[in-house]
């Protein structure tokens, strides 16, 4: 049995223009490590559940209406469904890292 996710030994795949990723799925759940960098944009909202931390940087959690700003060691859980519709935004030359755990199913 590996419990240890060795994120060091995975390579990167984008995940959009400004961002990037390594993701690991075991059974019903999936962990990925994300960073975004300036140029991220979500061109549509996000109704995806989400649970993570940000390990560096920070970022504006925008939804339709307000936003929050989460900061280094920030702890987030956002529920799934169009009721809890988010995006990601980063100011100018902004990097940020996040841990995120999710169902693998999304």
């Amino acid at each position: 049995m590996n419990v240890l996710v060795e994120f060091h030994a995975i390579p990167w795949q984008a995940a959009a223009p400004g961002g990037r990723s390594k993701t690991v799925v075991s059974g019903a759940q999936r962990v990925r490590l994300l960073e975004l960098t300036e140029g991220f944009e979500e061109p549509q909202w996000c109704t995806h559940g989400h649970a993570g931390r940000v390990l560096e940087g920070s970022f504006t959690l925008r939804t339709p209406t307000g936003a929050q700003r989460l900061g280094e060691g920030d702890v987030f859980v956002i529920e799934p469904g169009e009721e809890h519709a988010h995006k990601a935004e980063l100011g100018n030359g902004q990097r940020t890292l996040l841990l995120l755990f999710e169902s693998a199913d999304t």
